[in-house]
């Protein structure tokens, strides 16, 4: 049997999590060839595709999924073997990061961060992409390195961060016909509704049942997947939204709406950063975790709860 080139270990990590051969070989500073090459001398070694081209890019077979942790363990042992210990030093690096979040994450978050990172660490880039049922296995799997949010989903195996606390406000058009300065609990039940339905988190569910709890039940005239029209859509309709207080008042700057207090007891939730086990210890991601954590309360003071 052929052996294993160690390099072609170093090609199939970078697959993985850029799914593309071509980005994999620009992260190692290899030819798209030579990570072609690899690529199918990884193929007859484990006897199977392991990435398939898809109208996504190249996802990776159930044998590779199942390669990943083992693979990508290797590699990082071989690295702590060859420098003594793991460094990581954000100046230097070129390192990408992932991280999932929220719409209300990007709204708070992104702009601070690659803010922070042109200052600090100029060569590391930053993918985000929204929380959703399948952040948990990425997060997992190490695809996506960090998670921003609410996810009250996430099973034994991760660990979490509280960042800050937030509770939810309402939100209405200005010129709202019917709604002024105050909101009433007949008014919130006459009036129509925009929701936000995202399986990745649990606002909508948490919402839902404590409204349902004090028996109101709203008529959510529109659905949406995320949060960034929905400020849009109010300030030009007559629709009422109940969104995460700081979401309510970061609008308010950018349209024409006011926030009001729900006009029933909702509860409070504590928005977290969330990472797998397995990179617990990864210095890259302690220290991005590290500068999250660093910038998320500066952004939420901009809009104290």
């Amino acid at each position: 049997m052929a052996s294993l080139d160690v390099e072609w270990i170093w090609v199939f990590d970078e697959i993985y999590k850029t799914l593309s051969v071509t980005n994999a070989a620009d992260k190692l500073g290899i030819t798209q060839g030579a990570a072609s090459t690899a690529l199918n001398r990884l193929r007859a070694y484990y006897d199977d595709q392991l990435f398939i081209r898809t109208s996504r890019g190249m996802r990776p077979t159930p044998r590779a999924v199942a390669l990943h942790p083992v693979l990508h363990q290797v590699r990082e042992d071989l690295e702590v073997a060859r420098t003594g210990a793991p460094v990581f030093d954000p100046v230097k690096s070129h390192r990408t990061f992932r991280v999932c979040m929220t719409d209300l994450g990007e709204i708070s978050l992104l702009p601070r961060l690659l803010s922070h990172l042109q200052s600090h660490a100029p060569g590391i880039h930053v993918e985000a992409e929204k929380i959703n049922s399948d952040s948990p296995r990425r997060l997992e799997d190490g695809t996506v390195d960090l998670a921003v949010g609410y996810m009250p989903q996430l099973d034994a195996g991760f660990y979490q961060q509280s960042l800050f606390e937030q509770d939810f406000q309402c939100i209405a058009s200005l010129s709202h016909p019917r709604i002024g300065k105050r909101l009433g609990k007949t008014a919130y039940g006459a009036e129509r509704h925009v929701e936000v339905s995202n399986p990745g988190t649990g606002h909508t569910a948490m919402v839902d049942k404590a409204l349902a709890s004090a028996g109101v039940t709203r008529d959510i005239a529109l659905r949406v997947p995320s949060f960034l029209a929905v400020a849009q859509i109010v300030s030009e309709t007559e629709l009422l939204a109940t969104v995460p207080r700081y979401y309510a008042l970061a609008m308010l700057s950018r349209e024409p709406i006011r926030n009001l207090v729900v006009p029933y007891e909702l509860p409070r939730y504590t928005v977290r950063q969330h990472w797998h086990a397995r990179f617990h210890r990864d210095p890259g991601n302690v220290w991005l975790r590290q500068t999250v954590a660093s910038l998320m309360p500066a952004a939420v003071m901009r809009h104290p709860l």
